[in-house]
């Protein structure tokens, strides 16, 4: 069985035990965690090697546990604090992962509910666990990219070098995508002043720099088409460039006017681009539309409301956006801009293609 089918199974799994109502944290490591780690190839059933309930006095702290400790050739590789599945890993305290990442040579560890996992290490300063995981890993949403990741930590393939210089990889991409996404949304002036360079001779003044601001706006918004336009075309096969005109429309079919006076924002048509791109890859991109209302902006397949794919609520200083599955469950995440929906790939392209086979695949 392949890593990528061992994996398929731990979500069939994770689904089960979602079904079961309030499972406590025990539950969660019999029925979820510990079958993770077997399938990372690590025998669950020695307890040399994955150790429960493991001990380390942390300054005048004595006898507190961490849930396990992962060991390769005898030496401890990575730290885990389990948490019930029903827990929102963005708000519960891992306390205990810090003070135990400071007094042990451990450089991974892991805090998960089952369902996610999320993976940390001490970029920012040496046997300081950061604060930010340079890695997450959902078993509800993932793609082949995030599988090539998570097998790194495989016991086969585990290498703490090569795995920390990934999470540097991985924590620059992320903050500089934050960057770029605030960029687009909202240029600065130092920013406007650094692209106006390579352009505008005169002097930079700030009124210049104000007026160059729609300007650097509107070029975000043309690369984004653009970039949307080439994977529209390779996902359907096209490589001639008369063929354009055709995209266009192709294109422009699925957009379907807000009602009622409600204007649809610009980051609200960058996520609908974004979303029809990655759907172009299971289904025809005229298929996915976009129909905005006050309170949000909705995604639909076929312009049918009882077929949603998201919803997005983009207005304000809190981003989120709300993800459906093949059943209607809507999950919402909250998000930093529309950037963010490339992290949702496997989301998207799930429902789409559910949808798309109930209609005969077209």
């Amino acid at each position: 069985m392949s890593f990528k089918d061992s994996v398929s199974g731990l979500a069939d799994r994770l689904a089960k035990a979602k079904s079961q109502a309030d499972i406590s944290e025990e539950a969660t490591k019999q029925a979820v965690i510990l079958p993770f780690l077997k399938e990372l190839g690590f025998d669950v059933f020695d307890t040399t090697e994955v150790i429960p309930e493991y001990t380390a006095d942390v300054g005048i702290r004595r006898g507190e546990k961490v849930d396990y400790a992962v060991a390769i050739n005898g030496k401890i590789e990575f730290i885990v604090e389990a948490k019930p599945l029903n827990a929102n890993l963005g708000s519960v305290q891992y306390n205990q992962l810090y003070r135990y990442f400071g007094v042990t040579e451990v450089r991974i560890a892991i805090l998960t509910n089952g369902a996610d996992y999320w993976f940390f290490t001490d970029i920012d300063a040496p046997n300081k666990m950061d604060e930010r995981p340079f890695f997450k890993f959902s078993l509800e949403a993932y793609d082949d990219g995030d599988l090539r990741e998570l097998e790194k930590f495989s016991k086969s393939a585990f290498n703490i070098d090569l795995v920390q210089e990934t999470a540097a990889g991985l924590k620059y991409s992320r903050l500089a995508g934050a960057y770029i996404t605030e960029q687009i949304q909202s240029p600065d002036d130092e920013f406007v002043k650094l692209v106006g360079r390579s352009f505008y001779e005169g002097n930079l003044t700030a009124k210049v720099v104000e007026a160059l601001k729609p300007n650097i706006r509107r070029a975000f918004d043309d690369i984004i088409r653009q970039r949307v336009r080439q994977r529209l075309e390779v996902a359907l096969g096209d490589d001639d460039g008369d063929e354009q005109d055709e995209q266009d429309e192709l294109a422009s079919a699925a957009l379907v006017p807000a009602k009622g006076g409600v204007q649809t924002t610009d980051e609200e048509w960058q996520a609908f681009f974004i979303i029809q791109a990655i759907a172009a890859e299971v289904t025809s991109p005229s298929n996915i539309t976009i129909r905005d209302a006050k309170a949000y902006c909705a995604v639909l397949f076929g312009d049918n409301n009882r077929k949603p794919i998201c919803r997005l609520f983009l207005e304000g200083k809190t981003k989120s956006i709300s993800f459906f599955d093949a059943e209607k469950n809507e999950e919402r995440v909250h998000v930093g801009g529309p950037g963010d929906l490339y992290q949702h790939q496997a989301r998207i392209k799930n429902v789409v293609a559910h949808y798309s086979d109930a209609m005969g695949g077209n």
